[in-house]
């Protein structure tokens, strides 16, 4: 991975999508992927990508991830479909359910209720921090523990809002950053590094993975469908050979649920 937006094959793309429908895609997105169009043309950003294999001149990116987390994305294809979904999100009507790999050991439920806002102390302009303010945002997050080893601990994330970076942000807050985290882990400065120099032996000595160890695994609409995927292959493999615990049960193949009749999206 480098610090540029590297392009998406075609054939690849074709085979990350998880659902497609009249008015939707759902994205199984890689870790190394940006959402949001980039100036290094339509084959660099998901959003382009998509728009090149689909023809549509217009998507919506409804449920987006950061780039270095994997997992579902959801696009909405017409601008009916992409006000319902938002207000869905907005009503707090659809859940959200991330896997994590930890940095130390946590032994039990933990439920995160503190602001973010931006952070004044950092070089890093993007990055948020626990702290009150006037421009400070609710935020709530539940840390789930699944399982540890090696230093670190398997979590299923719960984000009850949708503040940037949240869940970063608040296990850094806890004192159990993410695994690879290049902002919220040992040192922001190495994001600084990555983003002009690529990977270099500093972020390879200081981070335990390439990535920030975060996969957006489930996203379930009140009355309506499901979507859920296997932990991602990076993710899995660290969880083997470094955590070395079981991880077949966070591994099957993707699924979508129907638990409404009719859920169209656009109606």
């Amino acid at each position: 991975m480098s610090g540029e937006a590297e392009l998406i094959d075609p054939a690849e793309l074709r085979e990350w999508i998880v659902f497609e429908d009249e008015d939707v895609l759902v994205i199984d997105k890689p870790g190394w992927i940006v959402c949001h169009p980039s100036k290094n043309g339509p084959w660099s950003s998901l959003v382009g990508a998509c728009r090149e294999l689909t023809g549509l001149e217009t998507l919506h990116l409804v449920a987006r991830l950061d780039r270095e987390t994997s997992g579902i994305v959801l696009i909405a294809k017409r601008p009916a479909s992409a006000r319902r979904l938002q207000m869905a999100f907005q009503e707090r009507r659809v859940n959200k359910e991330y896997l994590a790999i930890m940095s130390g050991e946590l032994t039990e439920l933990v439920t995160v209720n503190q602001p973010l806002a931006k952070d004044l102390e950092s070089q890093v302009a993007a990055r948020v921090t626990v702290r009150k303010s006037r421009s400070a945002q609710k935020a709530v997050t539940a840390f789930e523990p699944l399982a540890s080893g090696g230093g670190y601990t398997l979590v299923r994330v719960h984000p009850e809002t949708g503040r940037k970076h949240q869940i970063r942000a608040h296990a850094f807050w806890l004192g159990h950053p993410i695994a690879g985290d290049k902002i919220y882990g040992p040192d922001d400065t190495l994001f600084l590094e990555f983003i002009t120099e690529g990977w270099t032996p500093r972020l390879d000595a200081a981070l335990p993975m390439r990535r920030q160890a975060l996969h957006a695994t489930s996203l379930t609409f009140d009355g309506g469908p499901q979507f859920r995927l296997p932990l991602a292959w990076d993710m899995a493999q660290f969880a083997r050979e470094v955590m070395g615990i079981d991880i077949d049960a966070y591994c099957a193949a993707p699924e979508v649920k129907k638990t409404a009749e009719n859920y169209g999206f656009s109606s």
